[in-house]
């Protein structure tokens, strides 16, 4: 059966894809499952970093199982296929704690797009990164053309999605996409969220949070959520709250 799996150990979770009898490719089911971690990873104070990782070293990640898409409806491949996904890479792209992909095998499609919502990325020497939609009559819908955008120079992402041309790890780290190449991917993963977890959390998540709004990553959303932590530790705020809880006038200090 496919399936995402997490794993939580000393502080680090870990985010696996498994379903390699397709190469890793996202079932409708790994799509919700991904949500749901997601979902719990975020309101975990205890977990420093988190590492996306797949079963296998043939494929990180194929894309999507066309069996999953492939009967779809127009609208239905629009309005749920395409926009749940790229809801849910986008939930990831937006996690508050720092992500970390470890390519041991393939990227292509929906699996170049999931290594693009992560923070960085480590990869083998062997694996490559494409985006093959046009071979089979799509072209990318999880933000392959949006947020890959702005992490590739654009002659790279057009020679990937207009020329079906696969990337190798080392020109993929030359232009800055891929952090390390490395025999190792997840154990060098590990240790980079190990060296994480002996920083302040908040100072790495309100950095995060600062580096994506000057990108544009959701920048409303960034910019609201970085003034309303400065007003939530202001004496203000207390007295608001104390005000309201026992129906008075607000005394307000400007501290």
């Amino acid at each position: 059966m496919s399936a995402v799996h997490l794993e939580i150990a000393e502080g680090v979770a870990e985010i696996r894809l498994d379903n390699p009898a397709k190469l890793n490719a996202f079932t409708i089911e790994m799509l919700e499952q991904l949500s749901g971690h997601l979902d719990r990873l975020e309101r975990m104070a205890d977990i420093g970093c988190v590492i996306v990782t797949a079963k296998g070293e043939r494929a990180f990640c194929a894309g999507a199982d066309i069996n999953a898409w492939g009967d779809l409806t127009p609208a239905e491949f629009a309005r749920l296929w395409v926009r749940d996904g790229h809801r849910i890479f986008d939930r990831l792209a937006r996690l508050s704690k720092p992500v970390i992909a470890a390519i041991a095998g393939h990227a292509f499609g929906g699996g170049l797009e999931l290594a693009a919502a992560c923070d960085i990325r480590v990869m083998a020497p062997s694996a490559t990164i494409a985006l093959p939609e046009a071979h089979v009559g799509i072209v990318p819908g999880w933000s392959g053309t949006q947020r890959l955008a702005r992490l590739l120079p654009e002659p790279i992402l057009k020679e990937m999605a207009l020329f079906g041309r696969r990337i190798s790890a080392e020109r993929a780290m030359a232009f800055g996409f891929v952090a390390e190449v490395s025999a190792t991917p997840e154990e060098t993963a590990r240790e980079i969220a190990r060296s994480v977890l002996g920083l302040s959390p908040r100072a790495v998540e309100v950095a995060k949070f600062m580096i994506h709004a000057g990108q544009g990553e959701d920048r409303d959303a960034m910019i609201e959520a970085l003034g309303s932590a400065a007003i939530a530790a202001s004496a203000d705020r207390r007295e608001g709250v104390a005000a309201f809880r026992a129906k008075r006038k607000p005394a307000f200090s400007g501290e």
